[in-house]
């Protein structure tokens, strides 16, 4: 880009923005036709507020991206949540100095905590593989509730409470301060595995429509049987 983009910690002064941010991630959540679970601009208002959010912007103002923390299970889990970048700017590698600068946030805020995330986009599991991040089982994030009751506006919730919050079609992923991989030994994995990842991504999503589509077969034909009409001789 010509115009130097800034990145730094939100504050008070940038409520203006929390309009515009939700918007843009609905309207990107629709675009890819995936879920997400929606945060109204209040919430994200309060984010800045506490300076537990990163926002990307021009010198002039015009916004270019965002993304903001959550705290979880008596602060032993933190999430990296609600990364998005306005259009003109995607593809610029902004997405990934957002990334970074609030992974570096969260472990400023929170040294000892398990740093998470749950994403559908290939693109992000890469920027999170390079931060050392690694994939994990749904298992090993956190199980407070409050955390799950907010992918209920997710497309997905169904699928992912069927399954017993176990699975979903999100990829969750991982850095635990305690163990883990150095950066560039994920980064380098990742690289020399990426279409390995995209395949058990396309597998597990083909997996989880059939489960779908055989759990609604089975409820049409439980209805059809309970509106049958009773011949009576």
């Amino acid at each position: 880009m010509d115009q130097q983009i800034i990145i730094r910690v939100a504050n008070s002064g940038d409520v203006h923005y929390s309009t515009i941010i939700t918007d843009e991630m609905e309207a990107s959540a629709k675009a890819r036709g995936t879920g997400i679970a929606k945060r109204s601009p209040d919430y994200i208002a309060q984010k800045m507020q506490e300076g537990k959010a990163v926002i990307a912007h021009l010198p002039d103002g015009t916004w270019v991206g965002f993304c903001y923390i959550e705290a979880w299970g008596h602060d032993q889990f933190v999430a990296n949540s609600g990364l998005i970048v306005a259009p003109a700017f995607r593809k610029s590698g902004v997405a990934k100095q957002i990334k970074k600068r609030v992974f570096d946030l969260s472990r400023e805020k929170y040294p000892h905590a398990k740093i998470f995330g749950l994403t559908t986009g290939l693109a992000v599991m890469k920027i999170n593989s390079e931060l050392g991040y690694e994939p994990v089982t749904y298992s090993e994030l956190t199980d407070d509730d409050q955390f799950w009751a907010g992918c209920k506006s997710c497309v997905n919730y169904e699928t992912l409470m069927s399954k017993d919050r176990k699975n979903c079609f999100c990829t969750a992923m991982l850095y635990d301060p305690a163990d883990h991989y150095e950066p560039e030994e994920t980064a380098a994995d990742f690289k020399a595995h990426s279409k390995l990842y995209e395949r058990f991504m396309n597998v597990k999503k083909s997996r989880l429509l059939k489960l779908l589509k055989k759990k609604e077969s089975q409820s049409k034909s439980k209805s059809s049987l309970l509106l049958s009409p009773f011949i009576i001789l």
